[in-house]
């Protein structure tokens, strides 16, 4: 796929895998669960829910929830006029702004800056309906690489 798929293409049960490696603290860890995206009147909750085993540690259940969007912008087009784009805005469950997935690109990427640390995502939709998010966090007392990777169960 060279596009990222539409807001409602993500809609159902994913499976997740995800891998950890933090260098800061020298672990790798594992979390294997499922995401569920449930429709809302403007958009996605992503509902992800699994069990997380961290080095030597005892297994925890990890949850998180986010809310995906449409995102109406304007994109710059170098030899002609700016055309119309619906990019993904993904929030945090309390409605902050996260990160947004630009739609028009096949991997796309961003940035979150959680002072004093930074999150860099970039997600690859190439091989659709598998797809990948790869979080590269950095900071004072972070160091660390996530990949996390969705199927349809």
């Amino acid at each position: 796929m060279t596009r990222v798929p539409a807001l409602e293409e993500f809609e159902g049960t994913w499976s997740l895998s995800r891998v950890i490696e933090d260098t800061q603290a020298d672990v790798t860890g594992r979390l294997s669960g499922t995401v569920n995206f449930l429709p809302k009147p403007d958009g996605l909750i992503y509902e992800e829910q699994g069990t997380l085993v961290y080095g030597d540690q005892t297994p925890l259940t990890a949850t998180r929830r986010y809310i995906w969007r449409p995102e109406h912008t304007m994109m710059k087009v170098e030899d002609g006029p700016d055309r119309p784009v619906t990019n993904i805005a993904v929030l945090f469950d309390d409605g902050r702004p996260f990160h947004v997935i630009e739609t028009h690109r096949s991997m796309p990427d961003d940035n979150h800056h959680c002072d004093p640390d930074l999150y860099h995502v970039s997600y690859d939709f190439t091989r659709w309906p598998v797809w990948t998010s790869t979080w590269r966090v950095v900071g004072p007392k972070k160091d660390y690489r996530m990949v996390s990777t969705y199927k349809r169960p």
